[in-house]
């Protein structure tokens, strides 16, 4: 019986026929994969296995392993869902300006944390304080990692150790399976509910106001909608009670709607400059939703409070860094002009998309797409979704791309253009994979063309 190790390839031949793999990957890397080659082939022969020994095939192995692990986890994706702020897919993209200043803050040095009249330190919040205090009307602002950190620290600054009140209808839930609850515990406030899920009126707020209470706090419901039977207190209202009692009103505005986007027919988000204007001393809210900004928590308010809360040790594990600080400033800077963010800046861009501008990409494309063989085009109307935990009971009205293809079902066809090069994300409805060109950049239009001819093409058979 013969030997199958026999014909085994020896390490020194396996890296000569490598040398071109061994110009492109460190050497390091290169012996690690062809060690690893190897020992699997023999575990195969050891089994009993029947597998190709030659140095050549072995040699192919080794370079798609390698090749394998030089594609990023994280690559860019395009975004065909309809789905403006797709939570998975990263939330807002950044306007080209903040993208631009992201990547000069991260390639260079800056003045952080310098003033540079001075030449004193500084500090890196009053980067983007005028912008923050410019589009909520607050007296001062800063901004931390996400908003489930903006919540803790500033219940830490107002309420540790005492109560804050607040409805049973705003225990939310965000994303991760954070509970407005557990968010508000590791700050050291005490969680004092009032009302029921669907009904809590003035009275209930007045009963429930003691000696250790601190905090009136009003939570927007960004990811759901109670109808029907409710009733709810009106910030205006909380506001007018805290005044009479002496107690901060927090407003947690959710996804941070800087324009009113209501002519747009997109309501039920409150702006954050209102909710300044109704009296609320801090209001909270998200940079990478409505905002169109990098992940980040913003709380805007009183002078007072902003400035205990940036002095909380806790500030430190919280605080941006210098990428998202200089890509946030960059994306207030779009809203100098409210009229002008609504064009320029990308989530408030595709949301407000005319349907007839949709309409005419989707034909021009449709036409694009019937040169490739195999493919059944068709263009329809249907829904776009604000996504992100915003506005959850709205649709926008859409149109959308109808793709079949020969030979492929339609979750395969889904599939070939999830795992291309670029990843390709659209919907599978009705038999067919919808491409909603809302979120598609018109510079990918033609990526995208060549994704979706790749995935044809490469159909079986």
């Amino acid at each position: 019986m013969s030997n199958p190790f026999r014909d085994l390839p020896s390490m020194t031949k396996l890296l000569d026929a490598l040398s071109a793999a061994r110009e492109r990957y460190p050497h390091a890397v290169v012996i690690e994969a062809a060690r690893t080659a190897l020992n699997s082939l023999r575990a195969k022969l050891s089994s009993g296995e029947s597998a190709p020994v030659s140095v050549e095939a072995l040699a192919a192995q080794v370079v798609a392993a390698l090749d394998a692990q030089a594609v990023p986890a994280l690559r860019p994706v395009i975004n065909a869902t309809g789905v403006v702020l797709h939570t998975n897919l990263g939330r807002a993209p950044l306007h080209e300006d903040a993208a631009r200043a992201a990547y000069e803050a991260g390639r260079g040095y800056l003045n952080l944390e310098l003033d540079l009249a001075t030449g004193k330190r500084g500090s890196r919040q009053g980067n983007v304080r005028a912008g923050l205090t410019a589009i909520t009307g607050a007296a001062s602002a800063t901004a931390v990692n996400n908003c489930a950190a903006a919540t803790v620290i500033a219940l830490r600054a107002v309420a540790s150790g005492k109560e804050v009140i607040v409805s049973r209808g705003q225990l939310v839930e965000i994303g991760g399976s954070f509970r407005i609850p557990d968010v508000m515990a590791v700050s050291g406030a005490t969680l004092r509910e009032v009302g029921t899920t669907n009904i809590t009126r003035l009275s209930d707020y007045e009963k429930a106001i003691g000696p250790n209470t601190a905090a009136l706090m009003r939570v927007h419901a960004s990811n759901y909608r109670v109808r029907g039977y409710t009733k709810s207190v009106e910030l205006a209202v909380l506001v007018e009670l805290g005044r009479k009692h002496n107690l901060v009103v927090i407003d947690d505005a959710g996804s941070g709607q800087g324009v009113d986007l209501t002519p747009f027919g997109l309501p039920g988000e409150p702006l954050v400059s209102a909710s300044i204007a109704t009296g609320a001393a801090l209001v909270l809210f998200s940079g990478d939703k409505l905002l169109g900004g990098p992940q980040c928590g913003v709380l805007a308010g009183t002078a007072d409070l902003i400035q205990k809360i940036e002095k909380d040790p806790l500030m430190r594990a919280f605080r941006l860094d210098k990428m998202t600080l200089a890509a946030l400033e960059a994306t207030l800077r779009l809203y100098r002009d409210p009229a002008s963010a609504l064009r320029t800046v990308p989530t408030l861009r595709m949301l407000t998309a005319p349907l007839a501008e949709l309409r005419r990409r989707c034909e021009s494309f449709a036409e694009w797409l019937r040169a490739i063989p195999g493919l059944t085009v068709g263009v329809r109307e249907d829904e776009s979704f604000v996504g992100g935990g915003s506005l959850p009971d709205v649709s926008v009205p859409t149109v959308v791309l109808a793709l079949g293809a020969d030979g492929l079902s339609e979750t395969d066809f889904a599939a070939r253009l999830r795992t291309g090069t670029p990843a390709v994300m659209g919907r599978v409805q009705d038999g067919r994979v919808l491409l909603d060109l809302r979120c598609v950049f018109e510079r990918q239009e033609g990526e995208l063309l060549e994704a979706v001819r790749v995935a044809v093409e490469s159909r079986p058979g």
